[in-house]
């Protein structure tokens, strides 16, 4: 197991000039990797309001490592022989292309952690799922060995960690299709594409676009690494058959497969290539992770852990083991009857519809949000015999309330903050009923991020008192 690694441009950056681009997390952990290795970085963002000597602090013994703000000038180019940019920077950002027009590399926060890492890595990407899939991985990894690492857009940076590993690392990596645009030598060993549905437009411009990105997370693979495909996914099922340069396996919940991971009566089975019929993995009513969706996330993982070459008794039980991820359809707490539900990673309407399909009985559905330039209508379509009121928050409320009309859902509260929400499902909801967090949207009209909004959530649920 393994891959041979080229680097684009067989770059020796040790004692050279780079420029991060992105004050944040990301760019913060690419310095720091940077600085370690002896290359000479200056950290750049756009925003002149930032202050520049708690950025400095950051690295306070570093005399490699300099913080320019405002406007990306000549002088902080010269000598550049790199620019790394963080994930939240669109590519044809006014600054990029200036960048671009000079001639100087443009790698972003994976290639950078590719270019120093020296782990076998497992990626994985889609439009959803992709957290609750990397963090099972990285169970299933952590079971089989302590040398191993679950990184990338989960929220610890690959850049983090990635000078830390040796050959032997496994490495769990959640990659988004922001972080995508910017590889050239990025090669994992095991690759996967749970899903493609539409999201990030804003950001992509076109479906292509962004369905593209995603798809570069093979581009550099060969016949000796694996691609993880969700067979039942026709989206990600078609554009993923002009991919030829490495060995494509299926994983279905619906079919039964010539070669991959399948259901058969409430068992997991895969068929691989070098093994004789079919092995049994495990039984599909010890999964304790709801929904259909969760089912197809639990067949990539058990896919991916397979052909890196995971013994199969420690697949199993590392998914018996397996309680779910935070702020993906996380039960709160049980009051006076009824469930809370805290699915604030539900960013985009269908990972919405996967959590609204995972209520098993009648609910009240928080939502609202963000706007992505998605559109609702699938969402709304499923509330039939699901849904009994949605109570809507934020920014596209106007859009979803319009949608909700449009398709004869007349049931809809409109409250002004997320305490609000919870406040009106508290004293609406009966008991035997389900109230759900589930946005269909992003959070940045009204929380920093997805996990505040989620943290929040469960704050106020926690906070009600017994009738």
């Amino acid at each position: 197991m393994g891959t041979e690694k080229l680097v684009a441009g067989n770059i020796d950056l040790t004692g050279k000039k780079v420029i991060v681009a992105g004050a944040g997390r990301s760019g913060l952990a690419s310095s720091g990797l940077l600085i370690r290795n002896g290359v000479s970085v200056v950290l750049y963002d756009g925003n002149e309001s930032l202050n520049k000597e708690e950025l400095l602090g950051n690295f306070p013994s570093a005399d490699n490592f300099s913080v320019a703000l405002g406007e990306l000038t000549d002088e902080i180019l010269e000598g550049a022989e790199l620019f790394v940019i963080s994930p939240g920077i669109p590519v044809d950002a006014p600054f990029v292309n200036k960048v671009r027009e000079k001639g100087i590399p443009i790698w972003g926060e994976i290639e950078l952690a590719y270019y120093y890492s020296n782990g076998v890595i497992a990626a994985i990407t889609g439009t959803n799922g992709k957290t609750t899939t990397t963090s099972l991985v990285g169970e299933i990894f952590n079971s089989y060995t302590e040398d191993s690492i679950v990184v990338g857009n989960i929220g610890l940076p690959f850049t983090k960690l990635a000078d830390m590993t040796n050959d032997k690392t496994h490495i769990a990596l959640e990659v988004s299709s922001f972080q995508l645009e910017t590889i050239h030598s990025f090669r994992p060993h095991v690759s996967a594409v749970l899903n493609l549905t539409p999201d990030h437009l804003n950001r992509h411009y076109t479906l292509d676009n962004y369905y593209n990105a995603k798809l570069r997370i093979a581009e550099n693979q060969t016949e000796d690494d694996y691609m993880v495909i969700n067979y039942d996914d026709e989206e990600t099922r078609v554009r993923t058959e002009k991919i030829e340069n490495v060995h494509k396996v299926y994983f279905s919940h619906e079919t039964e497969l010539e070669e991959g991971a399948f259901v058969r009566d409430g068992k997991i089975y895969i068929k691989s290539w070098d093994v004789e019929g079919e092995q049994y993995i495990l039984d599909v009513d010890k999964i304790k992770i709801l929904g259909l969706h969760n089912l197809e996330n639990v067949l990539a993982a058990v896919l991916i852990a397979y052909y890196m070459d995971i013994p199969i008794e420690i697949i199993r039980d590392a998914v018996y083991a397996f309680n779910g991820v935070e702020h993906r359809i996380e039960f709160v707490r049980e009051i006076n009857g009824v469930k809370y539900y805290n699915d604030s990673k539900g960013t985009n309407p269908d990972a919405a519809i996967k959590a609204v399909q995972a209520m098993k009985s009648s609910t009240l559905l928080i939502g609202g949000g963000y706007d992505k330039e998605s559109e609702y209508d699938e969402w709304v379509e499923t509330f039939p015999g699901k849904v009994r009121v949605i109570v809507l928050i934020g920014e596209t409320a106007d859009k979803i309330e319009k949608c909700c009309k449009d398709h004869g859902f007349n049931e809809i509260v409109r409250v002004g903050n997320l305490k609000e929400a919870v406040d009106y499902c508290n004293s609406a909801a009966r008991p035997g009923e389900n109230v759900l967090l589930s946005p269909a949207c992003a959070s940045w009209d009204m929380f920093k991020s997805y996990e505040e909004r989620g943290t929040l959530f469960k704050v106020y649920v926690n906070g009600l008192e017994e009738k």
